[in-house]
């Protein structure tokens, strides 16, 4: 649907013609899939926002993906032909903050509607350790060091619906043409995550343990929602080191909270959650924080994945 131009901008040009790619083919949710379609083109910084794009759009909507399946999103590095790519789309969807790259590359591109995620919703400051009790810690326990504007938003329904809901009035502004349709589905899907919403009100209300230890602090928005402690073996930084003394700190907590469970997830290492729960004597499991879906994934999208991990969160808190 790009009526922005009717050419190749030079920039774009210059990429695909070093690249020897000519024209790129468009194929929805293809990383590798440009704009300049018959429909309303929207270049997606990672899958939860290629979820949004794709559900509330539907069949008026060519997405694309910067991010691969399985591909880490915090180490994307945006190439030449991804920011061809960005120059021939209607519209970018991304969350500032999260990939650094990819908030270059929009900045700097010619895109009129630059959606960003976390305008839509209040982002939180997070730490490695982040509802329940943490607020009984002083801030000498880890939240200096490893804090920051936590990103993870889609992992808490009610976050993930308001960005939803200003996802919808872009698309509205952006394409006028089909406004009603990107209005229903809007509607549509922020039931649905209301639904799930209560899902989870009602199947963590009443646990034996409020806390759970995951491998980074993806966690935090779901955590304070429904009234659990995330401790995260690392920080907001899937790929940072613990120290010995959290390390330390974390087998003594789980002993006190009767943590049964260290969570890890499928795109990042294993190896020090599984190293923690052999030391302490402790079982392990998946939670996913839904980053892009994977043939690891348990669920084939957003809505499965989450049911997934309630159903993960549950046994490990020992919901009654």
């Amino acid at each position: 649907m790009n009526v922005r131009r009717h050419h190749i901008s030079g920039v774009a040009l210059a990429a695909v013609t070093a690249l020897g790619l000519g024209t790129l083919s468009a194929c929805s949710t293809d990383s590798a899939a440009a704009g300049n379609t018959d429909k309303f083109d929207v270049v997606a910084s990672f899958y939860p926002m290629a979820f949004l794009a794709e559900q509330i759009g539907g069949g008026h909507v060519n997405v694309t993906t910067l991010t691969e399946p399985g591909q880490e999103p915090h180490d994307l590095e945006i190439s030449t032909q991804q920011r061809a790519q960005l120059e021939e789309s209607d519209a970018a969807l991304y969350l500032k903050g999260l990939q650094p790259s990819v908030d270059e590359a929009i900045a700097q591109s010619g895109l009129k509607t630059k959606i960003d995620a976390a305008g839509l919703t209040s982002l939180e400051e997070h730490g490695n350790e982040v509802g329940g009790h943490a607020a009984e810690h002083d801030d000498e326990h880890g939240h200096e060091e490893e804090g920051g504007k936590d990103p993870h938003i889609w992992l808490d329904p009610v976050k993930y619906a308001e960005v939803a809901e200003g996802v919808g009035k872009a698309f509205e502004k952006a394409d006028p043409d089909h406004a009603a349709d990107y209005k229903k589905n809007t509607a549509a899907l922020v039931k649905k995550l209301g639904d799930l919403n209560t899902q989870y009100e009602t199947g963590l209300k009443d646990t034996k343990s409020k806390v759970f230890i995951t491998t980074h602090a993806a966690f935090g928005y779901l955590a304070e929602r429904y009234g659990l402690t995330e401790e995260a073996i690392s920080g907001l930084d899937p790929e940072s080191e613990p120290s010995a003394a959290r390390v330390r700190e974390l087998e003594k907590m789980a002993k006190a909270d009767g943590v049964t469970t260290v969570f890890y997830e499928t795109l990042v290492s294993d190896k020090t959650a599984k190293t923690i729960a052999k030391d302490a004597t402790l079982d392990t499991d998946v939670l996913d924080p839904l980053e892009g879906i994977t043939d690891k994934s348990k669920g084939d999208d957003y809505f499965q994945v989450m049911e997934s991990n309630l159903k993960a969160l549950q046994s490990a808190l020992g919901a009654k």
